[in-house]
């Protein structure tokens, strides 16, 4: 039975909802073959996040991590190619902590590519009439951070899990407050059930790879 760590995040920057909060409250009360699925719901705290996520990585031990973000914006699920080693927060966290400009961690690699099967995933996501594109950049808030500091740490200590990070668009109940304060109709948003179904998809894909994709 293969286990996988699913991650999301609290809201952030004065929002009331996360999307990937809504669609982990879905997901967990779904079956899957010869899996344990288990969820961690994560603050946006650029330590505690990556602190607790490696915690119970030593906990669980699982076989696969998917860890899941908000990228208002997007239009798309967009699992992502590759962190890279940078904090340059635009805003702050919500401790406060607003990191610029410095490695994630001193000496390290430069970047990490996701060991997950992107490309398949967002075949899949397109085969069932659900807007995916993978993307080359997560961004350099806490997604970025806790997606290089997973990445670093099983590098560094040569485990064999998959992992990787993928991020949502806004709910539409997200956009109607948003439309409001930028009086901006046209913030791209997707249906809970359709990101919910998604990343349904994403999980079964990933329990069917059985070994880390090759690059070149």
């Amino acid at each position: 039975m293969k286990k996988l760590l699913l991650t999301a995040f609290e809201p952030f920057a004065g929002q009331q909802i996360n999307p990937t909060l809504e669609i982990v409250k879905d997901i967990r009360a779904m079956a899957f073959a010869n899996a344990q699925l288990e969820v961690l719901e994560l603050p946006v705290a650029c330590f505690d996040a990556v602190e607790l996520t490696i915690h119970r990585m030593g906990e669980f031990k699982p076989d696969i991590i998917l860890m899941l973000g908000e990228a208002g914006g997007r239009a798309s699920i967009h699992p992502e190619r590759v962190a890279i080693n940078m904090d340059d927060f635009n805003i702050p966290d919500n401790t406060g902590h607003q990191l610029k400009g410095k490695p994630i961690i001193d000496g390290a690699p430069v970047g990490y590519f996701s060991s997950l099967p992107i490309n398949e995933i967002v075949d899949q996501l397109k085969q069932a009439h659900i807007p995916a594109e993978i993307s080359n950049t997560a961004g350099l808030y806490v997604c970025n951070r806790l997606f290089y500091s997973v990445m670093h740490f099983i590098a560094k200590n040569d485990l064999p899990t998959l992992a990787g990070f993928i991020h949502v668009p806004y709910l539409h109940e997200q956009t109607l407050s948003l439309n409001v304060e930028r009086h901006s109709p046209d913030v791209p948003w997707l249906a809970r059930e359709v990101m919910v179904a998604g990343i349904k998809i994403a999980i079964e894909v990933c329990l069917r790879q059985d070994s880390r994709p090759q690059f070149i």
